[in-house]
């Protein structure tokens, strides 16, 4: 099946290069696969005309001479910038033309044209930020992730109910194991907020709720949903990234000290590739906006090639799996 998915090329912190350099390839990767690149045309042409060949009718631009800066509000976002690069990528998905959008932008400018353009399923409040966590065992995802950073117990609740939904759409998974995480295990300790959101999760029968999980066994794959409020879920994702990349560094520093190091390092490489690549932040790149009735998939602001490819496989996989349908379906029947 064809996917159109349309890119914001002008936000993130490296700027339009590197989103035209990952349309190029992802051209090349997907062939099924039609991209919409939406920025500054004169600029992107610019950029366009460095790639190597290309199939040009499988890309298009759409004209767009305003950008919100990671620096911007959401009300700045929303009311005076009307043809941003961002606002017009997700018109895309709102008017039908593509399928998908990704930014690399600004997150809460996202999340607010998202809400505005494209609205959140019924019973939805707000929309979540959720990616896949590195595991030896099943695919564990975790949200919220930085959308918002306030949440009620009844937010939270709504994610584990959405993070449930996604991955019985994508996965086939009809009663994913949900944690809740919190300081203890312990079903007394944590602050009132995550105690109210345990018994709200457990009171419904739909969900598998599994208690709680601290933070040291986030990537151990004992549960398939992962469930926290903005604040903590992002601090928790980008100390793992940062521990990620420090061990990445250590064993390349490591394995080129001397002589010995680099004998044993080519006698190993298969085991150290294998080691570096299961722990690579760039390979889980592209987190969705859960909750809106689109795929909106929110690429790392300072996301290089290599990642805007990750976050468009992650939309063509979303699309052609048609989770917001799905989702919709699932939530009818998991919210109670």
């Amino acid at each position: 099946m064809a996917t159109t998915v349309a890119l914001d090329a002008m936000s993130g912190d490296l700027g339009p290069r590197e989103a035209v350099l990952a349309a190029i390839a992802s051209l090349q990767e997907h062939p099924d696969l039609s991209l919409i690149l939406v920025g500054d045309t004169p600029i992107l042409r610019e950029h366009l005309g460095d790639c190597p060949p290309y199939d040009t009718s499988r890309l298009s631009i759409v004209h767009a001479p305003e950008v919100v800066l990671m620096g911007d509000k959401p009300s700045v976002a929303l009311r005076s910038k009307r043809v941003s690069s961002m606002r017009i990528a997700l018109e895309q998905v709102s008017l039908g033309p593509a399928q998908a959008c990704i930014s690399c932008g600004n997150t809460g400018a996202l999340m607010a044209l998202g809400r505005f353009l494209l609205k959140t399923f019924p019973g939805i409040e707000r929309p979540a930020i959720i990616t896949r966590l590195p595991t030896p065992k099943s695919c564990t995802y975790m949200l919220d992730l930085g959308a918002n950073v306030d949440c009620t117990a009844e937010h939270l609740y709504q994610f584990a109910v959405m993070g449930a939904a996604m991955i019985t759409a994508l996965h086939h998974k009809p009663r994913p194991r949900i944690r809740l995480l919190n300081v203890g295990a312990e079903e007394m300790k944590g602050n009132e907020q995550v105690r109210l959101a345990a018994q709200l999760i457990k009171q419904n029968e739909a969900l598998n709720y599994q208690g709680f999980i601290e933070g040291s066994d986030l990537f151990s794959g004992e549960c398939e949903l992962i469930v926290c409020d903005g604040f903590v879920g992002n601090i928790a994702l980008k100390t793992s990234e940062g521990l990620g990349r420090m061990l990445q560094d250590n064993i390349q520093q490591i394995a080129s000290r001397n002589w010995y190091t680099k004998l044993a390092s080519r006698l190993f490489k298969p085991y150290l590739d294998r080691l570096l690549h299961s722990g690579d932040p760039d390979r889980y790149n592209g987190a969705s906006l859960l909750g809106l009735q689109g795929i909106v998939i929110k690429s790392h602001g300072q996301s290089d090639c290599k990642r805007i490819q990750q976050a468009i496989r992650q939309a063509m996989e979303e699309a052609e799996n048609s989770v917001p349908s799905l989702l919709n379906e699932h939530l009818e029947h998991l919210l109670v």
